[in-house]
């Protein structure tokens, strides 16, 4: 293969992969401390994300069940671009007696959850 078409292969594959949508953009979850508050839980969570403004940033965080069911959300409701990672908390969730495991996940505004963190209540 010439100089010429290997050259102009590796622009088409550059191409493609800058238009395509990033999983890396996705929030991440990069610390969780839950705590017992009388009947209810509070949850301190640490998220980083690529925040670019407006239009693009991590906008929740979310508290699940394994199976799904939402215990609890917590709104960001602003761009963090210049504080990476932060820490918000979400007080006041109720945890069924029979739950010993939640899972958290970040949300952003574009690409929606990004990986799950499971936490062990105690």
């Amino acid at each position: 293969m010439d100089r010429r078409r290997r050259l102009l292969i590796a622009l088409a594959a550059l191409a493609v992969t800058a238009s395509a949508p990033s999983r890396a953009d996705t929030p991440t979850v990069t610390a969780v401390n839950a705590v017992r508050t009388g009947d209810t839980w509070r949850f301190d969570v640490t998220v980083r994300h690529a925040d670019a403004g407006w239009d693009h940033y991590a906008d929740a965080f979310v508290v699940t069940t394994a199976d799904g069911r939402t215990l609890g959300t917590r709104v960001l409701h602003h761009p963090h671009v210049d504080e990476q990672p932060f820490t918000r908390s979400l007080t006041g969730v109720g945890i069924p007696p029979d739950v010993t495991t939640v899972e958290v996940h970040a949300v952003d505004s574009v690409h929606g959850p990004g990986p799950p963190v499971t936490v062990l209540l105690r």
